[in-house]
């Protein structure tokens, strides 16, 4: 018996919209890099792009467990010496909230190309408003 692999026409991709307020970050994470991958579905192959389209809303609404707002640590380096900057995960949320869910949903993914397309298909929005209407996506409740 052959295993079975999906063709690239037999990929049916759909979209998801994930409301993002209250959830714990991390956890909302493995739900999003999951669907990204396509590990919910049964036609699932590690080194296919199998998964669908994610649109999370209210990013800037999310919460850390414990003591994290205050103790992680986000790091810029602009390649020059002394040009590593640190930042808590606090002031992120005051400067760019959406960057909290997309580094936590890239260091989920796949090393390489592969991991790096699937990333494309992940939408973060900071209010409730989405452009992508026409794409009819189905509401997830995580």
């Amino acid at each position: 018996m052959k295993t079975y692999l999906p063709k690239e026409s037999e990929i049916v991709r759909k979209w998801y919209v994930i409301d993002a307020e209250g959830k714990t970050v991390g956890r909302l994470a493995v739900q999003i890099a999951n669907i990204l991958r396509g590990r919910n579905k049964p036609t699932y192959t590690p080194h296919l792009d199998t998964g669908d389209h994610v649109i999370v809303l209210n990013a800037g609404k999310v919460v850390f467990s414990g003591d994290k707002d205050k103790k992680k640590i986000y790091q810029d380096y602009s390649g020059w010496m002394g040009g590593q900057k640190d930042y808590t995960a606090e002031t992120i949320r005051e400067k760019t909230p959406e960057r909290i869910i997309k580094q936590a949903v890239f260091g989920m993914m796949p090393n390489g190309r592969l991991g790096r397309k699937m990333f494309t298909k992940l939408k973060v929005y900071l209010g409730t408003e989405h452009d992508h209407v026409a794409q009819k996506p189905e509401t997830l409740d995580i």
